[in-house]
């Protein structure tokens, strides 16, 4: 590297200068864990938590998750009263219709 100046006349030791040292490719340690940036790490971080949360959640043990739960508890519990309530109208409406044919075939019956 060419020296400009007096660069070159003065001989001067400067413990913050940083000498660009060339590393073969077997001093390279390729063994060592790669040192993560911080926004790396808050990000797996991040996606480690919610992999947790969405675990506790699908076993029913976040508070979100308890509500769901209950809610839906009730619909079904909704859902049954009305189907029940639609099949006890289905078979009054059946029994109105058998009576009424019943009356209709003794009226036939008896002329």
């Amino acid at each position: 590297q060419k020296r400009r100046g007096v660069e070159g006349l003065i001989e001067i030791e400067n413990p913050n200068r940083v000498v660009q040292k060339v590393k073969k490719v077997t001093q390279l340690e390729l063994e060592q864990p790669k040192q993560l940036s911080r926004r790396e790490r808050e990000e797996i971080e991040k996606q480690k938590a919610k992999e947790r949360y969405m675990k506790m959640h699908l076993a029913g043990k976040t508070e979100q998750a308890k509500a769901d739960l209950a809610r839906l508890a009730i619909i079904r519990k909704q859902r049954e009263d009305a189907a029940r309530k639609k099949e006890d109208e289905r078979k009054a409406k059946e029994a109105v219709t058998a009576a009424a044919a019943a009356a209709k075939g003794l009226h036939t019956l008896s002329l």
